[in-house]
């Protein structure tokens, strides 16, 4: 829907070349096709093979390099990043990639996800020596790295990534090749591609696709993927785990076009917004979905129903970041200024607001105004996610629970503070169903821990907010 206004953000994107002479510019592509996953900051590093070279600030893609800085990254290597933070401050010095010197050579690092053991590593490492220079939790695997004994990089690397815990999806780059690692649960997404005779990797499939290249495979729960002159080969760092990908990459943060766990992220939605119809059905007259995420789904509810969908929201495409403001009155003129209800799609009409979730309710208690403002004669609110009840630790910013507004109230009480005529979410096992997972297994393939408070991995003290318990 709207994450700048919402409070509900993926942290980031990341982005790797290798074998292509214009390797800044297709990351460059790469990363706005994945602009989505984070606003914040970008940057890119490359090299040729001698030397590395970097450019990254805070803002979009388009702004960080609206001023020729991508002429002097030349080489047939690069790595990329787009970031929204939640762990470390949003701030230049942690955008990233991170770009390390040392009389061994350069290393740039990139990372989608979250660390959950990083401030016990770091406590551990400062104790040995080590000064950090940013606040980001992607800077402990380096210093894993320097301090490993091994002498080929992927072994380094791989010892490196046994000693972190959580969600992350790596990609780093020396002047001999890129390595690509994915957490042995497999929460976040990360896929191969290739471009000619040079590979790709990528957070989304939608990146091939904007730069022409052909979707590979995606890399494995605790596989290390070496990337070279020589070609692609792969390691195992780590036994894999059930994979247990973030459920709300189907839900809302993938872009529709990409693969996620080779299953399409559109007919995901579709289904999910099928799967809610048959679990909540209501008699009205027409269906809207809020732009953009939500209107996969509300196309599936409202072919399920047999009810006409129609664009009753309209998305102002124009509006700058500055709008959105702190404060909860100017929080909700920035969801004036972004979402417009169409008056002649809703006024006098039963209308069926398909979301893909509710995080405080602030939002869409304000969009239900907004089509009753428009002339609804009743909204009906359908949420095509399970009601999200914990906090994530794994690199997308929920609140604490005590700011999560399905953990303290009921839906009879969210239905009445947000003024909807009925409020219905999605069930779990609905939700498993609609993705393609078989709803009968517990280790169904999908992180549900934002629903269910069942986390796949250990959660450490210091991964908490202050007063949050698991």
């Amino acid at each position: 829907m709207l994450p700048e206004v919402r409070s509900l953000n993926e942290e980031c994107g990341v982005f790797a070349i290798w074998g292509h002479e214009d390797a800044a510019t297709i990351s460059y592509y790469g990363l706005h096709a994945l602009q989505h996953r984070g606003q914040e900051g970008a940057g890119i590093v490359s090299t040729d093979g001698t030397t590395m070279r970097a450019h990254k600030g805070m803002g979009l893609v388009t702004e960080v390099f609206s001023r020729g800085e991508l002429e002097p990254l030349i080489g047939h290597g690069a790595i990329g990043h787009v970031r929204y933070s939640t762990a470390g401050e949003s701030d230049f010095i942690n955008c990233q990639p991170l770009l390390f010197r040392s009389q061994t050579g350069g290393l740039a690092l990139a990372h989608n996800g979250n660390l959950v053991n990083a401030v016990d590593l770091k406590h551990m490492l400062e104790r040995q020596g080590s000064i950090f220079q940013t606040s980001s939790d992607t800077e402990v695997l380096a210093h894993l790295e320097k301090k490993s004994g091994y002498e080929r990089p992927e072994d380094r690397l791989k010892n490196a990534l046994s000693m972190v815990k959580g969600a992350y999806a790596f990609v780093q780059m020396t002047e001999d090749g890129i390595m690509a690692a994915l957490d042995p649960h497999g929460l976040r997404p990360l896929s191969i591609g290739r471009l000619g005779d040079a590979y790709v990797v990528s957070s989304e499939t939608c990146a091939f696709d904007i730069i022409g290249a052909t979707h590979e495979r995606e890399v494995n729960p605790g596989e290390l993927v070496i990337i070279d002159n020589q070609g692609l080969r792969s390691e195992q760092f780590s036994y894999p785990s059930n994979r247990a990908i973030c459920s709300m990459e189907y839900v809302y943060f993938s872009r529709p076009d990409s693969l996620v766990d080779e299953i399409n992220v559109h007919t995901a939605r579709k289904n999910l917004g099928k799967q809610l119809a048959m679990e909540a059905p209501v008699e009205a007259d027409v269906v809207t979905g809020v732009p953009d995420s939500s209107i996969s789904a509300a196309i599936g509810y409202a072919e399920q129903m047999n009810i006409p969908y129609e664009l009753g929201l309209i998305k102002n495409r124009y509006v700058g970041r500055t709008f959105i403001q702190p404060s909860q009155s100017l929080r909700e003129q920035g969801v004036k200024m972004k979402l417009s209800a169409v008056h002649g799609v809703v006024e006098g009409k039963r209308v069926v607001m398909v979301d893909d979730s509710i995080v405080r309710g602030t939002t869409s208690r304000r969009i239900v105004h907004m089509l009753r403002e428009a002339g609804a004669k009743e909204v009906h609110v359908r949420i095509s996610a399970p009601p999200i009840k914990h906090p994530c630790f794994y690199g997308i910013d929920t609140s604490t629970s005590g700011e999560l507004i399905a953990a303290n109230k009921s839906v009879a009480e969210i239905e009445e503070e947000m003024g909807a005529d009925s409020l219905a979410y999605m069930s779990i096992d609905g939700l498993k169903t609609g993705i393609g997972r078989d709803p009968s297994m517990t280790d169904c393939g999908q992180c549900l821990a934002c629903f269910t408070g069942s986390y796949p991995t250990d959660i450490y003290p210091h991964t908490m907010r202050p007063h949050e318990k698991v």
